[in-house]
């Protein structure tokens, strides 16, 4: 037997609408999708079958109680690339793919690099660099285990050859273990103690360890900037994401620390949201 498929989606978008749900059309059309495995279109036309309803119930019920809609799922796109996410990882998310598109920028033309993505979740950026780099040697580093367990998954599924390591980039004791590189390139924590008070629901299922970062913001740019400085090769990119109103205190960091060409590029919503500077 099949049920509607649009007054399913009617009845659960409304539910998600009434527990304050932003996008809730899409989010319901989202689930659908997942469970059934069929393009929404297609659903209208042939119905959707009745054992998964009462998988969809409950995934709208999680959603109308805050989690996000990509744990939910258990996967969300990232560069044109399947992710996979979940409990203690952060959602990778499109601001990101400008740090991505960024280094990409820079690395073109250069052959054989060695790049270091430091904080590095689900290996998103990692990920993205090996897949466009091909010849490239790209080494990744995280403290969570959560988190990496997450990274090491979805490079298998793309059969990617990053590096992974555990390890603390604000406590490590020899940042050239690793190597040198050519590249290091993060999105680490940079939410101050003020925006940690005020995010909204969904952002609080993420684990605070991605997103926290001291008093100002600045905890990750000050040490990674200087620890991980002997690192990197003379003439190489030391690239950031960045909050909208941290380009120019990050730029300050690097400044101090001797990096040279500095510049901070804006998303496609005109926010600062990358700084790159050379060694």
């Amino acid at each position: 037997m099949v049920m509607d498929a649009a007054a399913l989606h009617a009845e659960l978008t409304n539910y998600l609408i009434q527990a304050s749900i932003p996008d809730a059309a899409f989010d319901v059309r989202c689930m659908i999708e997942q469970v059934t495995g069929c393009r929404y279109e297609k659903l209208l036309l042939t119905g959707i079958p009745t054992e998964d309803e009462s998988p969809l119930r409950n995934m709208a019920q999680r959603r109308a109680f805050g989690e996000p809609l990509q744990y939910i799922l258990g996967e969300w796109e990232f560069f044109g690339m399947r992710l996979f996410v979940g409990e203690g990882v952060l959602i990778p998310r499109p601001d990101t793919e400008v740090l991505v598109e960024t280094v990409l920028h820079w690395c073109k033309g250069k052959q054989a690099l060695r790049v270091l993505d430091l904080c590095t979740g689900s290996g998103c950026i990692a990920l993205a660099l090996q897949k466009h780099l091909p010849d490239a040697q790209v080494h990744a580093l995280d403290l969570s285990e959560d988190a990496l367990s997450y990274a090491k998954r979805n490079a298998a599924y793309h059969r990617l050859p990053v590096i992974l390591h555990q390890g603390d980039v604000l406590d490590m004791q020899d940042p050239q273990a690793y190597g040198r590189f050519d590249v290091i390139v993060s999105n680490p924590p940079y939410l101050t103690e003020q925006e940690m008070t005020q995010l909204q629901r969904e952002i609080r299922f993420e684990p605070e360890t991605a997103l926290a970062a001291g008093a100002d913001g600045l905890l990750f740019y000050r040490n990674i900037t200087r620890i991980w400085n002997n690192a990197l090769n003379p003439g190489g990119l030391l690239a950031f994401e960045i909050g909208e109103q941290q380009g120019k205190d990050v730029s300050n960091i690097m400044e101090r620390h001797n990096f040279t060409d500095i510049q901070i590029i804006q998303d496609y919503a005109h926010h600062d949201r990358v700084v790159i500077g050379t060694k």
